[in-house]
């Protein structure tokens, strides 16, 4: 008698991103930190070698807050006490 296989779960891929999210994760990934102000608007892109800054024309608020709830940047702390620094969550948490 053959061994049966086990049935798999089907894996649940995550949402599309749109280019503009796409663009600031590989930002993200490439040595630039996403800084907003306190309600998550007017982003800016700073490269942490030499302080570089980059205005995404494309991203906005509702761009980092999808980003968010996708789980995949966290708020940090920002230069300033009304600003909010963006990282990469880790995937281990």
């Amino acid at each position: 008698m053959a061994k049966r296989k086990a049935a798999r779960k089907p894996e649940t891929l995550p949402p599309k991103l749109t280019e503009a999210e796409q663009d600031l994760l590989s930002h993200l990934q490439s040595g630039y930190q996403l800084e907003t102000d306190s309600l998550g608007g007017n982003p800016v892109l700073r490269r942490l070698k030499d302080k570089e800054v980059l205005r995404p024309a494309d991203a906005n608020a509702s761009t980092v807050k999808a980003l968010q709830q996708r789980g995949l940047i966290q708020p940090g702390k920002g230069r300033d006490p009304l600003a909010i620094g963006w990282r990469l969550k880790n995937k281990g948490k």
